[in-house]
This record gives structure tokens, C-alpha cells and sequence, in this order.
């Protein structure tokens, strides 16, 4: 399968859906990645990181939107980028569909096969990939609330 993973283009989304070590074991699997030039710099992967692992940069999203099998993103993907995808094509992120009808729609419209992070569950019932998300909103709650209660927040 060849999985691409484009450089987040929503604002202040500075995170990467694949980081070098996914790639290292998607190629280790037998796999195909290619990876967005620069996709993985906000979050401290260079280019280079991404080639040592076994992965393939690309110059333009538009590239890995059209020939990959599965595309792997970390938020929702914007209305450009689905305008991209494609019948047959797999996207695995978060998707947060509940408030927003126009990418429910434009999703259902693409035919392509939308995994949402937030809706795996385990074995037990769990949801794995939220768990990470909560313990860093658990820790942060504290901050914010201390922050908000500062004299000069009112």
C-alpha cells in the first residue's frame, strides 16, 4: 500500500501524521510512504529524518492526494484537500464531523473511506487514540484554569 501523509495545513497545526518511526515500520511492513516536503518541521522532523527511515518526499500535497492508497493526516482535512480525495482512497485522522456538515458532505461525495481517529476502539471499548489527547487536556487543565484567574484576565 503506499500511505502519504501531507504537511497540515490548518492554522497553528504544527503536528505530522506520521512521524520518521511510523514510516520506518510502514516501509518495514512492506509499504510505500511519501511524505510532504516539510510536512514534519513543526514538530521537529527534518526531510532527511523522513528519507532515513526509508520514505519518499514529495514536493506538493496535490502529488501524495493522487497516487496514495491511504492518506494520513492529524486534523480534519480542509476543504482543498478534500476536494482531493478520491473513490477508493482511505484517509485516516481526526475528522470531528458532528459540527460540520460540509465535510461530512464532501466526504461522503469523495467515495473515499474515512477512518476517524476519535472512533477506534480496542478490544475492551476503549478509544486508544483519544487517550494521549486527554491525558495532555488533563494536565493542562490546571494551567488554563490558573491562567484565567490572573487579575489581568478579569
Amino acid at each position: 500500500m503506499k500511505i502519504g501523509c501531507p504537511k497540515e495545513i490548518k492554522p497553528q497545526e504544527f503536528r505530522v501524521g506520521m512521524t520518521p518511526n511510523a514510516a520506518f515500520e510502514a516501509v518495514n511492513h512492506g509499504h510505500e510512504v511519501i511524505i510532504e516536503a516539510g510536512a514534519g518541521i513543526g514538530a521537529g522532523f527534518e526531510d532527511a529524518d523522513y528519507v532515513q527511515a526509508g520514505a519518499t518526499i514529495i514536493a506538493a500535497a496535490s502529488e501524495i492526494f493522487a497516487s496514495a492508497d491511504m492518506i494520513v493526516k492529524v486534523k480534519e482535512p480542509q476543504a482543498v484537500e478534500r476536494k482531493m480525495l478520491r473513490e477508493g482512497q482511505i484517509l485516516f485522522t481526526y475528522l470531528h464531523l458532528a459540527p460540520d456538515a460540509d465535510q461530512t458532505n464532501d466526504l461522503i461525495a469523495s467515495g473515499a473511506t474515512c477512518i476517524a481517529y476519535e472512533t477506534v476502539t480496542d478490544r475492551a471499548g476503549g478509544l486508544p487514540l483519544l487517550a494521549p489527547m486527554s491525558e495532555v487536556a488533563g494536565r493542562l487543565a490546571p494551567q488554563v484554569g490558573a491562567w484565567t484567574l490572573q487579575k489581568a484576565n478579569g
